[in-house]
Parts: C-alpha cells; sequence; structure tokens
C-alpha cells in the first residue's frame, strides 16, 4: 500500500513545511477510525494555505483520502477532542516520513499526557456533563421521560470519556470498549441503564442519581483548570469576562451549567456588586476559600 501511494506524498514529503507524514491502514469491513477509507494519509504542515486540506484517491479498487493539516490545527484538535480520529492517527498510525523526529516526539506527547492537557479535557468534559445532567434532569421533571433517557445516556457518555482522561488516556472513537477496560464501574452504569427492565422513567431517575454522585465526587479535580484562571485574578470574576478568557475558549459553550453546579456545590462563591438600579447587584464569582 505504502508504495503504491509514494507518488502521492513524495511531493509533499519534499517540501520544507512538511513535518511528517502518517499512513492509517483499514483493517476491518467497517472502519471508523479511517472513514472507511482503505487508507489515510495524515501530512502534518508548519505552513499552509488552508489550515486544512482533504483530497480522496482511488487506486486498483482501493480508496484513501489524504488530510494535511497545520500543526496548530492538529494541536487544538489534541487538546480539545474536536476531531478524535487524528488522535487515533498519530497512536496508531505508521510514521512514513518524519522530520526532526516531529511525529515520534508527538506520538510521546500523547502516550505521556502531560498534566495541563489533561486539566483542561477533564474541564471539557466535566462542563458538558453538568449540561446534559441538568437537562436530564429538567426533561424528567417535566414528564419527558425519553427525551430525558437520551440526555442521561449523553451524560454516562461524557462520563465515560472523563472516566479514561483521569487515567491518563486519551479517549477514542469507540469509548465504551476503552471505558470497559480503563473503569469497569462506569461502564456497568452504562450496561444497568441500557439492559435493565425497570420503566424508562424509574431507569433515568436511579441513573441520575449515580451520575450526580460522579459528578459531585469528580468536582473539584475537573475544575482544576478554571480554577486556576480564577485565581490569576484576585478580584471577582464577572461571568462575561470569565466567558471571553482565551483559555475558556474551548468549553465556553457550557461554562453557564458548570459555574452554576460549581457554585452549588460551594467550590465557587457568589459576590454580589451593587449596580445603579434600586436592589440589584453584578453577581460575580470567585473561588471559594
Amino acid at each position: 500500500m505504502e508504495d503504491l501511494l509514494r507518488p502521492i506524498y513524495q511531493e509533499r514529503a519534499s517540501n520544507p513545511h512538511t513535518l511528517g507524514i502518517l499512513l492509517i491502514e483499514k483493517t476491518k469491513p467497517i472502519s471508523p477510525e479511517t472513514d472507511d477509507f482503505d487508507v489515510i494519509l495524515l501530512i502534518i504542515v508548519s505552513k499552509a494555505e488552508q489550515n486544512w486540506l482533504v483530497k480522496h484517491y482511488e487506486f486498483n479498487g482501493k480508496s484513501a483520502a489524504m488530510h494535511i493539516v497545520h500543526e496548530n490545527l492538529l494541536k487544538n484538535w489534541i487538546d480539545t477532542s474536536t476531531y478524535r480520529r487524528a488522535v487515533e492517527w498519530i497512536i496508531n498510525g505508521k510514521a512514513i516520513f518524519d522530520r526532526n523526529e516531529y511525529v515520534e516526539n508527538l506520538k510521546e506527547e500523547l502516550r505521556v499526557f502531560p498534566h495541563e492537557k489533561r486539566k483542561l479535557k477533564m474541564a471539557i468534559e466535566f462542563a458538558k456533563l453538568t449540561r446534559s445532567y441538568s437537562e436530564s434532569k429538567d426533561l424528567l421533571d417535566s414528564g419527558h421521560a425519553l427525551d430525558a433517557y437520551s440526555r442521561v445516556l449523553r451524560s454516562l457518555h461524557y462520563l465515560g470519556r472523563l472516566a479514561i482522561i483521569e487515567k491518563g488516556y486519551h479517549p477514542e472513537v469507540l469509548v465504551w470498549s476503552q471505558v470497559k477496560r480503563i473503569d469497569p464501574e462506569v461502564y456497568k452504569l452504562y450496561e444497568e441503564l441500557i439492559k435493565s427492565d425497570e420503566e424508562t422513567s424509574k431507569r433515568v431517575e436511579l441513573m441520575l442519581l449515580a451520575v450526580e454522585f460522579a459528578l459531585s465526587t469528580r468536582a473539584k479535580a475537573c475544575a482544576e483548570h478554571l480554577i486556576d484562571i480564577m485565581n490569576q485574578n484576585s478580584e471577582p470574576w464577572g461571568f462575561g469576562d470569565l466567558k471571553v478568557h482565551p483559555e475558556v475558549s474551548s468549553y465556553a459553550l457550557d461554562l453557564s451549567t458548570m459555574v452554576e453546579y460549581l457554585t452549588e456545590k460551594h467550590i465557587l462563591e457568589v459576590v454580589l456588586e451593587e449596580t445603579k438600579g434600586r436592589s440589584i447587584y453584578h453577581r460575580k464569582y470567585k473561588v471559594k476559600e
């Protein structure tokens, strides 16, 4: 396969802006990892007109997709799980070109999974989990059991990804097979939800209790990324200021429910500041001492 594709990637390898090229082959008939292409070529570059260029090819009855990705975009995908397949491509891909050991170092960084990067990923999944959990509770209280079931299943998905990150691994596309190996307790919750003979509303109710326990026991550790940011400023934070902070951008859409949950758990506290309006206050937040 590599020999057949050499004419496609050889020109890229000679470009001084190409940092590395990885080859990922399809290993089974249905292959989410390769988007069902027979082979993926991931070309990492330091300079390009487009941050992400994709080209599709066909040869000898086989299909291939070539992804040319700027290193900054690729690192953003890795740090924020925006495009999870990319992580699998780097971990499982074969380096067929590696300038100054760039790919080797990238693989090593993924293997080690530095604590700072892990904190960000935990905050992202935790923020999503707080929103999904809150929505599921509201839907169940409103009598929409099936919609509540859908949301609580999503909550378990976020919890599963969180459990994987806690153990120092990157979540893959096939999360539950990974969770089953890494955190059997979380996997058992998933099995109980989908296999239980209880009526839907009862299943959701019981699972919400389990998710709430998982949230509360993980809250402080998962909020570490946000707490570190908030501690950079001795003054209380307005929500608007916190939301536009560049380091929060990866979970800004779910920040509101995350902050509310952390406030309920007394990890953050509310500080009221007067406004010009009578009996109306600005609601600001700081880390509880």
